[in-house]
């Protein structure tokens, strides 16, 4: 722009002193185009810088907004993180505390399985060793049986008793001997003694019903197994059922014969088993 100017003065100066030819106006009309060419290059230049300087401060601008959203994102994105890691942190503690639980959950499960199994295996060989001892005839007259871990000794009421009495046969005696001999070498079981009866009324003398009857002959046996055969008292319980356990019709001879019976009742002792109750886990 400077040098447009000092073209222009410099013509002018010339033109003033009137002393030009023609080839040196023909020259200085050729810079003055040129210089005019210039000239609108350079506005032309400058008004595109003007304008990509605009566009510039534009896209900085922008920039600097998107860097502060990513600011904030990075600090929100930290923020989650860091309470992610609390949370683990906790749900550690927490699974490690679920599978302690867990483990002696699973403890308390396997001693009461081994409990059950030895039950088992104690009860069966209880049963094979009885039904071995028993002789054909008595095998007719003793039913044996295991269930829900409990076993069942069902004697016929007339191998037992004469009708209508509680004194116990003398050709009982060798059953129960050896009845007395397996709850003997089972030290770690009770027995409990039920005596049951049809419902057919009884009138005898100190004998008022069939409660009274049933009792008294599960008082026999018990009898019978301490003085007889040397089973321990305290190991034992004598009860009466009467008429209201039947396991038959009492419609029919067979099904009346079948409810009279004395069941001896051989089970573990429920202290064993309530000991491991009390050492189950505690859940929080």
């Amino acid at each position: 722009m400077k040098t447009l100017s000092l073209a222009v003065i410099s013509l002018s100066l010339v033109l003033i002193s009137g002393c030009v030819s023609k080839k040196q106006y023909a020259e200085l009309e050729a810079q003055h185009r040129q210089l005019s060419q210039d000239y609108t290059t350079l506005t032309n230049n400058y008004n595109a810088a003007q304008g990509n300087v605009q566009t510039i401060n534009a896209l900085l601008e922008q920039e600097r907004k998107n860097n502060a959203e990513l600011k904030r994102n990075y600090a929100n994105m930290q923020s989650t993180l860091d309470r992610s890691i609390q949370q683990n942190a906790q749900g550690n503690v927490n699974i490690s505390k679920l599978v302690d639980q867990i483990n002696a959950s699973n403890k308390y499960i396997r001693q009461l399985v081994q409990a059950k199994s030895k039950s088992d295996s104690l009860n069966l060989t209880l049963v094979t060793n009885l039904t071995r001892s028993l002789t054909p005839l008595e095998s007719d007259e003793v039913n044996v049986k295991v269930l829900k871990g409990v076993v069942y000794i069902s004697l016929a009421d007339n191998m037992l008793f004469e009708t209508g009495k509680y004194d116990v046969n003398a050709r009982a005696m060798q059953t129960l001997g050896k009845i007395a001999k397996i709850i003997k070498d089972y030290r770690d079981y009770d027995v409990l003694v039920e005596g049951n009866t049809d419902p057919v009324p009884i009138h005898r003398e100190n004998i008022r019903n069939n409660w009274d009857l049933s009792a008294l002959r599960a008082s026999s046996i018990v009898q019978v197994l301490q003085n007889d055969f040397g089973v321990n008292p305290s190991r034992m319980t004598a009860g009466g059922r009467g008429e209201y356990n039947p396991i038959a019709d009492n419609d029919t001879e067979l099904g009346r014969q079948r409810n009279r019976r004395t069941e001896i009742i051989i089970t573990p002792k429920l202290d064993q088993f309530l000991e491991l109750i009390d050492k189950a886990p505690e859940n929080d």
